[in-house]
């Protein structure tokens, strides 16, 4: 069983492999359509098999991942085994400025938006991704919070 399966839609190729890449370094294993499927695969059948196969899922998220015909089912069936994001099944991963609606607005995504320097956006996704607290090292400062 791998560790992601990577949801995106074509126009996210690059940004979707980049973060594959970056998982991978890290020691994840993923699914990605660009480096596991291949000439003559029937496409449906290879994402349903990633889909179920992977331990959670990765949603690309951009304009053209919402208004794509086949990112919606792979994301919600994610979604639909863990509805209140216990055991956090979809990770969204923001890739480009989209405005989230009905159930995506719910749920915390890790965001990449703006990000120019790399090793900073890997250090978000890795942090992000693993399922540690974010407590601070050091003790937040008291001056004028009150």
């Amino acid at each position: 069983m791998k560790d992601f399966f990577i949801s995106y839609n074509k126009a996210d190729t690059d940004k979707a492999e980049w973060i594959a890449w970056q998982l991978e370094e890290a020691g994840y294993t993923t699914i990605i359509q660009a480096w596991d499927f291949g000439p003559g695969e029937n496409f449906v059948l290879a994402m349903q098999k990633a889909a179920t196969e992977a331990k959670r899922t990765i949603a690309v998220l951009s304009p053209d991942y919402l208004q794509a015909q086949f990112t919606a089912p792979e994301w919600a069936a994610a979604f639909a085994q863990d509805p209140a994001g216990e055991k956090r099944l979809l990770i969204p991963v923001r890739a480009r400025e989209v405005e989230l609606t009905g159930l995506l607005r719910t749920i915390v995504y890790i965001d990449l938006v703006g990000i120019a320097d790399k090793n900073e956006a890997r250090k978000r996704l890795l942090e992000s991704i693993g399922n540690n607290r974010k407590k601070p090292k050091a003790e937040p400062d008291f001056d004028n919070l009150f």
